[in-house]
């Protein structure tokens, strides 16, 4: 099983606090996932801040509507700093995506880095090759955009 890396590093012109506020409300991440993944929250997170431990579960339609469960555990958590959330069951392999968030003159420098593994031998290699490694991009591309809109462009 091949591990991959996809990181992303884009800057905020905002406070910290403002933008750890945002990010560490799991109910804002439907505000930065495109709309063809047809991506639903299933748990209910109202007025939830991230925690180590917290459980969330999800609903994706990534390819050709065909609904998919993903269930993440965010792993670790550091007020202000960073957070990671694992993958416990979904459509990945592996899946443990580290937000780091370091305060800046002006803003804000956040990274993204997302370690993933498709598993099921040759048939997710070429899955990889062929659907998800561009599908991710696409992800991370869609929300840097998303981030520029709702908080300016650094």
């Amino acid at each position: 099983m091949q591990v991959k890396t996809i990181e992303s590093k884009c800057f905020i012109p905002q406070p910290l606090e403002k933008v750890w506020d945002f990010f560490s409300s799991p109910s804002n991440l439907n505000a930065i996932t495109p709309d063809d993944l047809h991506f639903e929250i299933l748990t209910d997170l109202t007025n939830k801040k991230m925690y180590p431990g917290m459980i969330i579960r999800y609903k994706i339609r990534p390819l050709m509507n065909i609904p998919m469960s993903w269930t993440t555990e965010i792993t670790h958590c550091t007020e202000g700093k960073m957070f990671v959330d694992e993958q416990r069951f979904g459509p990945y392999a592996f899946w443990h995506h580290q937000h780091f968030f370091e305060a800046a003159e002006g803003g804000v420098w956040m990274t993204d880095i997302v370690h993933y593994a498709v598993g099921w031998g040759p048939l997710g290699w070429v899955a990889s090759k062929v659907l998800v490694d561009a599908k991710l991009k696409h992800i991370f591309d869609y929300r840097e955009r998303k981030v520029a809109e709702l908080f300016g462009k650094g």
